[in-house]
This record gives C-alpha cells, structure tokens and sequence, in this order.
C-alpha cells in the first residue's frame, strides 16, 4: 500500500502456525499487534487526528461530569425560589432568573459534550478504518502467498469469513477500546473523586464496591457465554461453507438429483446453528438481569446515604440529585461495560484466527537473495525428480526429461501416473522431495517465484473464469495489453466470432466460475488469455479436453501456431492431439516408461501403443454408433450393445506398467 510499511509476521516453521501464542491472546497482547495499524508511522496525519479525538474525548468527559452539577444547582435555586414550598404561591419574577440560568447552562453543557463526543468519532474512525483496510488488505495478500496444499486444505467459504470477521473484530476492538472502554474509565475515575470530595469516602467506596460486583459478575457471566458463542460462530461457519459448496457446484446437483439432500446437508448446520443461537439469547437475558440487579442495589445503597445527610442537615435536595444524576449517568457505559467485555472478547478471538492466518507461512517461499529468472532459450530440464503428497504413497520416482528450446514435448499416461504433478512442480506449487528443476540453466528454486510465473504460460484442464466479463478474463493474460491485442488473442483461440454474436461483446459477463459459458468456450478463454500472456514456455494440461473433434483440429492448430518457436510441454490423455509432438514421454506409476516420437513408440509396440490401439478403438466405435443413430442401422448398433465392439465412452483398460528396455 502507498505511504504504508507492513509489519513482518513471517515465521520459521512453514508447516504449523509458529510463530502465533498456543492459545488465545489477551488485549495487551493484541493491541501491541495492533499498534503500528492504529498508529502509523509513515501517516503523521493520522497521528495527529488520535491526539486530538484524546484531547477532545478528556474535554468531553470534563463536559459530561459537570451536567449534574448543573442539574444540582438549578434544583438548589428551586428550592430557594420556592422556600421548599408547594409552589402554589408563586414567587416573584426576579427570582426565576437563577433557575433559569442554570438549566440553560445543563442545555448547553448537554449539547457540548454530545458535539464533542460525536466530533471525536468522526475523527478517529479514519484512523480505525486505515487500520481495518490495511490489516484486511495484508491478509488477503498473504492468503494469495499461501501454499497449494493449504488452500486444498481449507474451504474457500470459512476463508473468506475469517477475513470478514476480522475485519469487523479490528474495527470493533478499536471503536470499543478508544471510543467506549477508555472514556468510561476516565468518567468512573472522576465520578469516585467528585463522590468523595462531594460528600463523603463512604459514598465512593459504595460505588466502587458496586462496580466492583458488576464487573465480577460481567466477567463471569461472558466467560460462560464466549463458549455458547464460539459454537455458534462454528456452526455459522460451517453452515456458510456447505452454502457456498453446495452452490458452486449447481450443476453436479442438478445432476444427480441431490437437491433434497443438499438442503438436508445445510439444514442440519442451520439447525446446529439455531441451537446455540438460542443459547446466546437466553445467556444474555441472564447476564443483563444481573447487571441490573447489582447496580441498582449500588444505586439504592448510594441514594438513601444522601436522604441520610439531607435529614441529618448535611446535604441539599440538589445534591440528592447530583448523586441520582450522576449514578444514572454512569450507568449508561457501565451498561456498555458489560457489552465492551463480551464484543472485545469476540474481537479478540475474530482478530486471533486472521493473525494465525498471517502467521502461516508459505510453503513455498523464494529463498534469500533469490534472482529474477533470465530466460534466453527456454530449455526446460527435470533431473531425477521425486514427489510425494503423501509421504506413504508416492507419485514421481526419480523423473528425468529434457524439453529443448522450441520444441514440444507430450506427457502422457493413465490417469494418477503423475503427468499433472509435473505442471505443478514446474510452477514452484509443490518442491520435489529431490532432484530439481532447471529452466536455461537455472534451477527454478532459486528464482523468484513472481519471475518464473511471468516465463510460463497455463492452460489448464478445469477451467475456472473469474465472475466478470469475456474481455476481463482474456485480458487477465497481460493487463495492460491493448484493445487490438486482446481481439487478436481472441481471434487465434477461434472464439472472436462467438464474442461478436453476443449482445455485449466482449462485456458480456461469464457468471460465477465461468457457468454462463460452455465448456468449450470457457476453455477457449483459457487458451485466448494464455496467448495474450505470449510467454516463453508453454504448459497445455488437456487444452483440449472440453472440445469437440471439429472444435478440438481448429485449436489444436491455433495451439500449434502459438507455440511454434516456444518451448512447450504437452500434459495430454487424448494421445490423438500429441502425435506432432517431437518427444512423447510415457509416464505410469510415476517413472518414465517409454519415450520417442509417435512412430517410434507406435513400431516399439509397448504401453503408448497399447493406449493408442485402445483410443482408436474407442473413437472407431463411437463413430460406428454415431452412423447408426444417424442411418437407424440395428445391425451397426447390435454388435455395440452386444459388447463385440468397445463402448464409446473412450475410456480404456490401463496397461500394465512396462520398463524402458
């Protein structure tokens, strides 16, 4: 952020939440996390806007203390004008004059102290909302920091909502602190000395016996009720979750008929939901009853010590007031009080899980003095590359492959060899276990992660649109590409005829996650937005997959065109959009089984001909099924149904795994 400098919160452990204390952590402790956001050191306008809503905040209090004398004096000269008489006798006009002026000062000091009060928020909710905007805005920072593996390990939905609460628990922590809890300390420290200079000690300790109970019962009270409300914040979160969950996938619902059981699924977070709700609200009842019993036994104890002195000839009517004043005019924050605690707490757990957020490390992190990524060539190289996600079940075992500058090298294999594994390791998602990863000469572990990104260009199998328009996502590619540029990454990825025929061109929005658009068409954004990029080194992870076979020739020739003169690695399953590949590599069980050209490997007769044969037999089929749906031939379709020939779905049997001979 302009003019701001963002505190550290890096750790050592990128695996736990090092770094952040075992349990939650007091108010001291998240203020001290907070300052340098309320208190920023390169905003000297802010600054001085905290010293002056203090300044005005102590002003206030002066104010506020000083209405019930006002009050006090204006019933004394009542009572004076009056002779403590009936007033059925009305007494002179001249003697109005001291009443008067004494309710027209509590008017004015009444209206000073709420200017000054309201000046003061206004102040210093710049101050919070900076805060708040810049705490936010360094975790969703970091969020996009984070590793894969611990995005796959968390709901995007509970992600956004610890974001969303932490954001409210920092605006509420410091609105309670500043604009409640520290006037409300400051008014109770100036109400016990008046009290005591007043009247008498007796009057004070009173008082401060009384909130002295109140805070105790407060205390206790909210500690019992923090447990109802945390699981009522787990059982909203975890509702919101299956919401969003359930939502994103619309159409795997509608597939299967799920609606009833999705809505079940929701209900029974709901319903968990309801349950500690109510026990919130009961909870509440009982900690506000007690409050008010407590402080108006205080207020009754501190009244009839003042009826005492007036009939010992100690005291007057107004000062019965004063007190009655000043009481109920304590209890107004004292009533907040009670409120301040319970948020506070609240805010404090909110604003504890976005720092264990923040002290999350990333698992993948460039290392210390790591360089931009130089690409010349582009020569992509794996050196006996092992992995793992589960240390019990590994994927690569020890992968060796070169890909040479502009050339394209194929991935294939059956599904779970590890062919999209590589994409990942290429990317810095995941570090291999051993081995590296060399890109010119360079292994990709000691770049910059932001400058091999910037190298590679993605189009992946499953994509995903952001909810913006056509033109958004193509131009997502290179952000400051131009107008024509976009139109002709458009028109290479043979999806501009499709844009033209829309109301909105390329304005027209895509819904969330892409669901406006086909998946053939979402994938040609893919592809459109990967051209705009025009990066040195290409990865298509099944580019194609979404396609029909007329579609699928008219991009693959597109595709052939982008990455002529780029280096290019092929992850493909359709062996059909790979035999111009000048390398296939035959991956299964994470090794490298077979490699060479198509030819090469069709005349080795190994595991890629198996494939191949298989594939062809599948696609054979499902033309002949297709001819026959179209000529109503039974005898074409009888053999099919039979099982003579394969079913036209287009999966196959995986082989068994073969060695490099």
């Amino acid at each position: 952020m302009r003019g701001s400098t963002l505190p550290d919160f890096a750790v050592t452990d990128p695996n736990t939440t090092a770094g952040a204390p075992a349990g939650r952590p007091g108010l001291i402790e998240t203020y001290r996390r907070l300052w340098p956001y309320l208190w920023p050191g390169t905003r000297p306008d802010l600054q001085r806007r905290v010293f002056v809503a203090f300044g005005l905040l102590l002003c206030a209090k002066v104010v506020t203390l000083a209405m019930p004398f006002t009050f006090k004096w204006a019933t004394d000269a009542l009572v004076a004008v009056t002779g403590g008489k009936d007033g059925s006798g009305p007494p002179p006009t001249g003697l109005w004059a001291a009443p008067l002026a004494m309710i027209a000062l509590y008017a004015v000091s009444r209206i000073a102290m709420s200017l000054l009060t309201q000046v003061r928020d206004g102040l210093f909710a710049k101050v919070a909302m900076h805060a708040v905007r810049r705490l936010a805005l360094q975790t969703f920072a970091h969020m996009h920091r984070l590793s894969l593996r611990f995005h796959l390990e968390r709901k995007t939905g509970g992600l956004t909502r610890v974001l969303e609460r932490g954001r409210a628990g920092i605006e509420e922590l410091s609105r309670l602190m500043v604009l409640t809890l520290v006037p409300t300390i400051v008014e109770f420290v100036l109400v016990l000395g008046v009290l005591a200079w007043e009247f008498d000690w007796l009057y004070s300790a009173v008082v401060l016996a009384m909130v002295a109970a109140y805070l105790g019962f407060t205390y206790k009270a909210t500690e019992w009720r923090i447990a109802i409300r945390k699981r009522m914040n787990e059982s909203d979160t975890d509702a919101n979750t299956k919401a969003v969950d359930s939502l994103l996938n619309y159409e795997t619902v509608k597939y299967f008929g799920a609606e009833a059981r999705e809505t079940e699924r929701y209900d029974r977070s709901v319903a968990k939901y309801e349950k500690a709700s109510t026990q919130t609200y009961v909870s509440l009842a009982v900690l506000n009853a007690g409050q008010a019993v407590i402080f108006t036994i205080g207020m009754a104890v501190v009244m009839g010590l003042a009826a005492r002195d007036i009939m010992a000839g100690r005291g007057t009517i107004g000062g019965f007031v004063l007190v009655n004043t000043m009481l109920v005019q304590l209890s107004m924050p004292l009533n907040f009080m009670g409120m301040i605690y319970r948020e506070i707490k609240q805010a404090l757990i909110d604003i504890d899980d976005m720092f264990r957020i923040l002290h999350q490390n990333p698992e993948i992190a460039d290392r210390p003095g790591a360089r931009p990524l130089a690409v010349t060539a582009g020569v992509v190289r794996f050196e006996d590359v092992r992995f793992a996600y589960d240390a019990a079940r590994p994927i690569l075992r020890g992968v060796s492959f070169e890909v040479p500058a502009g050339r394209t090298v194929a991935i294939v294999g059956p599904s779970g060899a590890g062919k999209s594994t590589l994409s990942r390791l290429l990317f810095r998602f995941y570090e291999p276990a051993s081995g590296r990863i060399l890109i010119d000469g360079q292994d990709i572990a000691a770049v910059t992660q932001d400058s091999l990104r910037a190298a590679l260009g993605m189009v992946p199998q499953d994509t995903v649109l952001f909810n913006d328009t056509i033109g958004y996502n193509i131009r997502y590619g290179r952000w400051e590409a131009g107008e024509d540029e976009v139109r002709e990454a458009a028109r290479l990825a043979q999806i501009d005829r499709f844009i033209a025929s829309l109301p909105e061109g390329y304005d027209t929005p895509v819904g969330e996650r892409g669901l406006k658009l086909s998946g053939g068409e979402k994938q040609r954004v893919a592809i459109a937005r990967t051209i705009l990029k025009g990066p040195p080194i290409l990865v298509l992870d099944e580019a194609t997959s979404a396609l029909d076979s007329f579609t699928e020739r008219e991009i693959q020739d597109a595709l052939d065109r982008v990455s002529r003169g780029r280096t290019t690695l092929v992850i493909a399953h359709r062996l059909s959009t790979v035999v111009g590949a000048d390398e296939i590599i035959v991956v299964d069980r994470g090794v490298i089984v077979e490699r060479g050209s198509h030819p090469d490997l069709l005349a080795r007769g190994g595991v890629y001909a198996a494939l191949w044969n298989r594939q062809r037999e599948a696609d054979e089929a499902r033309e002949r099924l297709k001819r026959a749906e179209d000529e109503d031939d039974e005898s074409l379709r009888r053999p099919i149904e039979r099982g003579d020939l394969p079913p036209p779905s287009g999966a196959f049997k995986e082989p068994e795994p073969a060695s490099v001979s």
